[in-house]
């Protein structure tokens, strides 16, 4: 039997490459680094199904726009900070029940491609 979060629907932003100053060492927040950041936001879009209009939806673009703003004015010590930060973006709009947030930081490690944190959050009243 599918959970509630399975029935909802979904909306990706994939592979959102901003720069911002993160990281704990001296030598990390000197200059900005890359970060890579994917969003499924979860939520009832059949109205915008139905309507074809984007004042039924989650405006994307908007919420991209925020992120933005958020990552690029940032300086986070840790991407856990920063992941939670635009998962509070997301939720500010109420149609978004659910966000699931992972922020990528490429070469965090050496021998490694990248180092990421997922996070998930939900509205309060949706558990």
């Amino acid at each position: 039997m599918a959970s509630d979060w399975e029935r909802l629907d979904r909306i990706h932003i994939r592979d959102l490459s901003l720069r911002c100053i993160i990281g704990v060492y001296d030598e990390e927040r000197r200059e900005k680094q890359d970060v890579v950041i994917n969003i499924t936001l979860y939520g009832d879009l059949r109205k915008a199904c139905e309507s074809d209009d984007v004042a039924d939806t989650v405006d994307y673009k908007t919420l991209k726009k925020k992120v933005i703003a958020l990552v690029e004015q940032s300086s986070c010590r840790l991407i856990e900070h920063l992941a939670e930060q635009i998962a509070q973006v997301c939720l500010s709009d109420s149609r978004v029940v659910r966000a699931v947030v992972c922020v990528d930081k490429p070469a965090a490690l050496r021998f490694a491609r990248s180092v990421a944190v997922e996070i998930v959050r939900a509205q309060p009243t949706a558990g």
